[in-house]
Protein backbone atom coordinates (compact mmCIF):
# COMPACT_ATOMS: atom_id res chain seq x y z
CA UNK A 1 0.00 0.00 0.00
CA UNK A 2 1.15 3.54 -0.70
CA UNK A 3 0.47 6.23 1.89
CA UNK A 4 0.81 9.74 0.47
CA UNK A 5 1.37 12.38 3.14
CA UNK A 6 1.60 16.12 2.68
CA UNK A 7 2.51 17.40 6.15
CA UNK A 8 3.80 16.34 9.58
CA UNK A 9 0.24 16.86 10.84
CA UNK A 10 -1.05 14.30 8.32
CA UNK A 11 1.70 11.85 9.29
CA UNK A 12 0.78 12.04 12.96
CA UNK A 13 -2.95 11.82 12.31
CA UNK A 14 -2.73 8.79 10.01
CA UNK A 15 -0.22 6.70 11.98
CA UNK A 16 -2.57 4.69 14.22
CA UNK A 17 -5.24 3.78 11.63
CA UNK A 18 -2.58 3.00 8.99
CA UNK A 19 -0.70 0.71 11.35
CA UNK A 20 -3.94 -1.12 12.15
CA UNK A 21 -4.97 -1.42 8.48
CA UNK A 22 -1.53 -2.51 7.26
CA UNK A 23 -1.28 -5.19 9.93
CA UNK A 24 -4.73 -6.55 9.12
CA UNK A 25 -3.84 -6.65 5.41
CA UNK A 26 -0.33 -7.98 6.11
CA UNK A 27 0.85 -5.22 3.80
CA UNK A 28 4.21 -3.67 3.14
CA UNK A 29 3.94 0.11 3.26
CA UNK A 30 5.45 2.75 1.02
CA UNK A 31 5.16 6.24 2.50
CA UNK A 32 5.56 8.97 -0.11
CA UNK A 33 5.83 12.73 0.13
CA UNK A 34 5.93 14.95 -2.94
CA UNK A 35 8.13 17.95 -2.15
CA UNK A 36 7.00 21.23 -3.62
CA UNK A 37 7.91 24.83 -2.99
CA UNK A 38 5.13 26.64 -1.08
CA UNK A 39 5.98 30.00 -2.60
CA UNK A 40 8.54 31.46 -4.97
CA UNK A 41 10.71 32.77 -2.10
CA UNK A 42 11.13 29.33 -0.55
CA UNK A 43 14.36 27.44 -1.21
CA UNK A 44 14.41 23.79 -2.34
CA UNK A 45 16.30 22.88 0.83
CA UNK A 46 13.34 24.06 2.93
CA UNK A 47 10.90 21.92 0.93
CA UNK A 48 13.25 18.94 1.23
CA UNK A 49 13.64 19.35 5.01
CA UNK A 50 9.88 19.70 5.49
CA UNK A 51 9.36 16.56 3.42
CA UNK A 52 11.97 14.57 5.31
CA UNK A 53 10.34 15.52 8.62
CA UNK A 54 6.94 14.46 7.27
CA UNK A 55 8.29 11.09 6.08
CA UNK A 56 10.31 10.42 9.21
CA UNK A 57 7.33 10.82 11.54
CA UNK A 58 5.22 8.19 9.81
CA UNK A 59 7.93 5.76 8.67
CA UNK A 60 9.41 5.64 12.18
CA UNK A 61 6.04 4.88 13.77
CA UNK A 62 5.23 2.23 11.16
CA UNK A 63 8.66 0.63 11.48
CA UNK A 64 8.48 0.60 15.28
CA UNK A 65 5.17 -1.25 15.03
CA UNK A 66 6.90 -4.05 13.09
CA UNK A 67 5.69 -3.16 9.60
CA UNK A 68 7.97 -3.34 6.57
CA UNK A 69 8.11 0.33 5.58
CA UNK A 70 9.91 2.42 2.99
CA UNK A 71 9.87 6.21 2.84
CA UNK A 72 10.19 7.97 -0.50
CA UNK A 73 10.81 11.64 -1.14
CA UNK A 74 9.42 12.56 -4.55
CA UNK A 75 10.02 15.78 -6.46
CA UNK A 76 7.45 16.82 -9.03
CA UNK A 77 5.28 19.71 -10.13
CA UNK A 78 2.46 17.20 -10.68
CA UNK A 79 1.70 15.65 -7.27
CA UNK A 80 -1.05 13.34 -8.55
CA UNK A 81 1.09 11.93 -11.34
CA UNK A 82 4.05 11.39 -8.99
CA UNK A 83 1.88 9.45 -6.54
CA UNK A 84 0.21 7.34 -9.23
CA UNK A 85 3.50 6.55 -11.00
CA UNK A 86 5.13 5.56 -7.72
CA UNK A 87 2.21 3.30 -6.74
CA UNK A 88 2.40 1.57 -10.13
CA UNK A 89 6.20 1.22 -10.08
CA UNK A 90 6.13 -0.26 -6.57
CA UNK A 91 3.27 -2.67 -7.30
CA UNK A 92 0.99 -1.12 -4.68
CA UNK A 93 -2.58 -2.37 -4.40
CA UNK A 94 -4.03 0.57 -2.44
CA UNK A 95 -3.38 4.31 -2.18
CA UNK A 96 -4.23 6.07 1.09
CA UNK A 97 -4.53 9.86 1.20
CA UNK A 98 -5.09 12.13 4.15
CA UNK A 99 -7.26 15.06 3.11
CA UNK A 100 -6.12 18.55 4.13
CA UNK A 101 -9.48 20.21 4.65
CA UNK A 102 -8.84 22.78 1.91
CA UNK A 103 -11.90 24.61 0.67
CA UNK A 104 -13.17 24.51 -2.90
CA UNK A 105 -11.42 27.76 -3.87
CA UNK A 106 -8.02 26.61 -2.59
CA UNK A 107 -8.39 23.29 -4.43
CA UNK A 108 -9.25 25.14 -7.64
CA UNK A 109 -6.18 27.34 -7.31
CA UNK A 110 -3.70 24.75 -6.03
CA UNK A 111 -5.12 21.70 -7.80
CA UNK A 112 -7.30 18.99 -6.36
CA UNK A 113 -4.83 16.14 -5.84
CA UNK A 114 -7.32 13.62 -4.36
CA UNK A 115 -9.84 14.17 -7.18
CA UNK A 116 -7.11 13.83 -9.81
CA UNK A 117 -5.84 10.61 -8.24
CA UNK A 118 -9.34 9.12 -8.00
CA UNK A 119 -10.05 9.93 -11.66
CA UNK A 120 -6.76 8.49 -12.91
CA UNK A 121 -6.14 5.55 -10.56
CA UNK A 122 -6.56 1.96 -11.63
CA UNK A 123 -6.44 0.73 -8.02
CA UNK A 124 -8.47 1.52 -4.89
CA UNK A 125 -7.98 4.90 -3.22
CA UNK A 126 -8.85 5.43 0.44
CA UNK A 127 -9.45 9.04 1.51
CA UNK A 128 -9.18 9.98 5.19
CA UNK A 129 -11.00 13.28 5.91
CA UNK A 130 -9.08 15.98 7.81
CA UNK A 131 -11.57 15.98 10.70
CA UNK A 132 -11.85 12.18 10.93
CA UNK A 133 -10.71 10.34 14.03
CA UNK A 134 -11.00 6.59 14.30
CA UNK A 135 -9.95 3.27 12.85
CA UNK A 136 -10.40 1.93 9.35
Amino acid sequence: MLIAVSSPWASQKLATPIIDLAKRLDAEVVVAHVAQLHDEDEHETDAHQRGEQTLKLLTNQLGESGLVTEGLMLFSDDVSKAILNTAKARGCTLIVLGLTGKGVLKRLIAGDVPANIIRQADLPVLLCPANWVGMI
